[in-house]
C-alpha cells in the first residue's frame, strides 16, 4: 500500500503537472489569436485551469465542514468542459482534424481526472473518519434481484444504514422471524397479534426485528415516565402553592404585628395627650378655685371692714348725741363745773382716740393675715400645677420608652421571622436539589416505578434526622406516592429500610 500510494502520488502529480503545462502553453498561444493582449494572454490559462482546482478545493472544504454546496462542483465540471473545448479548438475546427483536436484536449482530461481522484479519496477518508461512509449496493444484486433491490436501496438511503452487510443481516432476520410466525400459527399470519406483526410493519421505516419487538415495552416505559413527570409536576406545584401560602401567612402576621404596634403607639400617644390635658385642666381648675376662694375671702374681708366702719360711725353718732344731751342737761352747770367738764372732755377725747387707734391697727393686721393666706393658697395651687406637669412628663417618658421597647421587639420578631423563612427556603432548596439529583440518577439507571417509589420513601426517611424507618407515618407515604392501600405503603417502607441498611444514600 505504501508503494501504491507513492506511485499514485508521484504519477498523479506528474500527469497533473504535464497536463497543466501543456494546457497552459496551448491556451496562452491561442489567447493571442482570440484578441487577448500580450500582458493578459498568459493569465488566461491560469484563470481557466486554476478555477477548476479552486472550486474543487472549496467543495472539499465545505464537505469537511458539513455544509456542502453542489454549485461549486458543477462549476468545476463546467470549467473542465470549457478547458477541454478550448484546447481541442485551439488548432482550428474540431471536425477538420479530429486527431489533432483530441491530442490537445486529452491532457486537460488527464489533469481533471487526477484532481477528481484526489477529491474522491479525500471525501471517502472524511466519511470514514466521521462514520458517514455508505456502502454501495453491488451491481450483481441489481441484476439478480431487480424487484426487491429498489426497496432494499430505499431503506438504506432513507434511514441512514451505511453498511451493506448490516442491511443484508436485517433482511435475513426479518425473513427468519416471518417464517417463525408462519410456523407458530400454521401459515396464518392473520392470527398473530399486532405486537407480533410489528417487525413486518416497521421494517420499511428502518427498524430491526429486535427494535420493533421492543417498541411496546419502550412506549410503556415512556408513558410511565411521562405520568411520573406529570405527578412530580403536580407535587411541585402543590409544594410551591404551600410555600406561597405560608409566605402569605407570614406576611399577614407581620402586617398584623405592625398594625398592633402602631395601634399601641397611637394609644400611648393618645393617653399621654389625654393625661397632659387632664393635668392641665386640673391645674387650671385648682388655680381658678384658689382665685375664687381668694376673691371670696377678699370680699368677705371688705364687707366686714365696711360693717365695722358703719358700726363705728353709728357708735360715734350715738356718742355725739349723748354728748349733746349731756351738754344740754348740764348747760346750766357749765359755769360752775367748767374746769371739771373741760377736764372730763379732755379725758374722754383721749380715750376715744386710743380706742380708734387700737381698732385700726387690728383691722390692718387682719387684712395682712388674710392677704398672706391668699398668697399661700396661690403658691400651693402653683406647686400642685408644677407637680401635675412633672407627672405628665414622667408618663410621657415612660410611654416613649415602652414604644421604643415595642419597636425593638417588633424588629427582633421580624428578624427572627426572616431568618426562619430563609432557613426554611434553604432546607427546601437542599431537599429539592437532593430530590433532583436522585431523580436524574434514577432516570440514568432506568429504574422501574416501584424501585423509584422505594427510593423516594428512603429519601423521606433520611429527610428527618434521627427518624427511624418504622417511625415514618404510612399516611405520609400514601400521600407522597399517591397510593390508597396502607399495606402497599407498609411494603414500600419495609423495602426502603432494607435499601438503607444496604447502604443507599442519595447523591
Amino acid at each position: 500500500m505504501i508503494a501504491l500510494s507513492v506511485a499514485a502520488a508521484v504519477g498523479g502529480g506528474l500527469v497533473g503537472v504535464i497536463g497543466f503545462a501543456m494546457s497552459y502553453n496551448t491556451l496562452a498561444a491561442v489567447a493571442l489569436h482570440w484578441g487577448f493582449s500580450h500582458k493578459l494572454a498568459p493569465w488566461f490559462p491560469v484563470g481557466v485551469d486554476s478555477s477548476i482546482v479552486a472550486f474543487l478545493a472549496l467543495d472539499l472544504y465545505l464537505v469537511r465542514k458539513r455544509t456542502p454546496w453542489p454549485v461549486l462542483r458543477m462549476m468545476a465540471h463546467a470549467m473542465t468542459g470549457a478547458t477541454i473545448w478550448f484546447n481541442a479548438a485551439s488548432q482550428g475546427s474540431v471536425t477538420a482534424d479530429p486527431v489533432r483536436s483530441v491530442s490537445h484536449g486529452i491532457m486537460p482530461v488527464l489533469f481533471v481526472t487526477g484532481v477528481e481522484a484526489a477529491r474522491r479519496l479525500i471525501i471517502q477518508k472524511a466519511r470514514l473518519e466521521s462514520g458517514t461512509a455508505t456502502d454501495r449496493v453491488p451491481l450483481h444484486r441489481w441484476v439478480l434481484s431487480p424487484i426487491s433491490t429498489p426497496r432494499f436501496y430505499r431503506r438504506m438511503r432513507l434511514y441512514g444504514i451505511t453498511s451493506y452487510p448490516e442491511m443484508v443481516r436485517r433482511d435475513q432476520d426479518l425473513i427468519a422471524y416471518e417464517l417463525w410466525l408462519k410456523r407458530k400459527y400454521k401459515g396464518e399470519l392473520s392470527k398473530a397479534t399486532q405486537d407480533e406483526r410489528l417487525p413486518m410493519t416497521m421494517a420499511p421505516y428502518g427498524y430491526t426485528v429486535a427494535q420493533a419487538l421492543a417498541m411496546p415495552d419502550e412506549q410503556e416505559r415512556a408513558a410511565d415516565l411521562r405520568a411520573e413527570a406529570a405527578r412530580q409536576r403536580a407535587r411541585d406545584a402543590q409544594t410551591r402553592a404551600h410555600i406561597a401560602e405560608k409566605r402569605a401567612e407570614a406576611d399577614r402576621l407581620l402586617a398584623d404585628g405592625e398594625v398592633e404596634t402602631t395601634r399601641a403607639a397611637v394609644e400611648g400617644q393618645t393617653g399621654q395627650a389625654r393625661a397632659a390635658a387632664k393635668a392641665q385642666v386640673t391645674a387650671a381648675e385648682r388655680a381658678a378655685a384658689a382665685e375664687d376662694a381668694a376673691l371670696e375671702t377678699a370680699l368677705m374681708a371688705e364687707a366686714k371692714a365696711r360693717s365695722a366702719r358703719a358700726e363705728r360711725e353709728e357708735a360715734d353718732e350715738r356718742l355725739a348725741a349723748a354728748k349733746a344731751d349731756k351738754l344740754a342737761a348740764e348747760e346750766e352747770r357749765r359755769a360752775a363745773a367748767e374746769r371739771r367738764a373741760a377736764a372730763q372732755d379732755a379725758a374722754s377725747a383721749m380715750s376715744e382716740a386710743r380706742v380708734i387707734e387700737t381698732a385700726a391697727a387690728a383691722e390692718a393686721r387682719k387684712v395682712a393675715a388674710e392677704a398672706n393666706l391668699v398668697a399661700a393658697e396661690k403658691e400651693k395651687a402653683a406647686a400642685e400645677t408644677r407637680r401635675a406637669a412633672a407627672e405628665a412628663d414622667a408618663e410621657t417618658e415612660k410611654a416613649e420608652a415602652a414604644l421604643a421597647r415595642a419597636k425593638a421587639e417588633r424588629e427582633q420578631q421580624e428578624l427572627a421571622a426572616a431568618e426562619a423563612l430563609r432557613a426554611a427556603a434553604e432546607t427546601l432548596l437542599a431537599a429539592a436539589e437532593i430530590e433532583k439529583r436522585a431523580v436524574e440518577a434514577e432516570d440514568a439507571a432506568k429504574l422501574k416505578p416501584r424501585e423509584r417509589a422505594v427510593r423516594k420513601v428512603a429519601r423521606m426517611i433520611l429527610g428527618t434526622p434521627g427518624q427511624q424507618s418504622d417511625e415514618l407515618p404510612l399516611a405520609d407515604i400514601m400521600r407522597e406516592l399517591e397510593v390508597t392501600s396502607p399495606g402497599t405503603a407498609s411494603e414500600y417502607r419495609s423495602e426502603a429500610a432494607e435499601l438503607l441498611r444496604a447502604g443507599y444514600r442519595p447523591a
